[in-house]
């Protein structure tokens, strides 16, 4: 595939594609990243850490539920959360078995492990007499 460069646009494909930028761009703000931006303050909910500029891209909207079709206009499913939160957010719901990572919380299942789950095994003492 040949890549397409600026000098080989007519007048009218550049004015479409500015059209279709333009767009684009409009269709995101409305999105619920947008909208959770103007929400809520440019703070990773879970570290603290403030994202301004360029950096704020580095800020993501996480679903509390983890439905991403669940975008109420209050924000109320939303958190803004730092990527590095946001990853060990959905880490922690993958490990804890809350869900089970296709994207629906339709299959809850178990823990799949419990540090303390034989701890009162680990406990008791290996010689009855002492």
């Amino acid at each position: 595939m040949q890549r397409l460069r600026k000098s080989d646009l007519t007048p009218d494909q550049k004015a479409k594609l500015l059209a279709d930028l333009r767009r684009d761009v409009t269709r995101r703000q409305k999105g619920y990243r947008e909208r959770a931006l103007a929400l809520f303050p440019h703070v990773c909910a879970s570290c603290g850490r403030a994202f301004e500029g360029a950096r704020l891209k580095e800020l993501t909207v996480h679903h509390k539920d983890h439905n991403h079709d669940n975008n109420p206009p209050d924000g109320s499913n939303w958190e803004l959360l730092c990527l590095y939160c946001h990853d060990h957010e959905h880490e922690k719901s993958l490990m804890a078995g809350l869900i089970d990572g296709s994207g629906s919380d339709d299959k809850i299942g178990p823990p799949i492990f419990s540090p303390f789950g034989n701890l009162d095994q680990l406990l008791k003492p290996k010689d009855p007499k002492v």
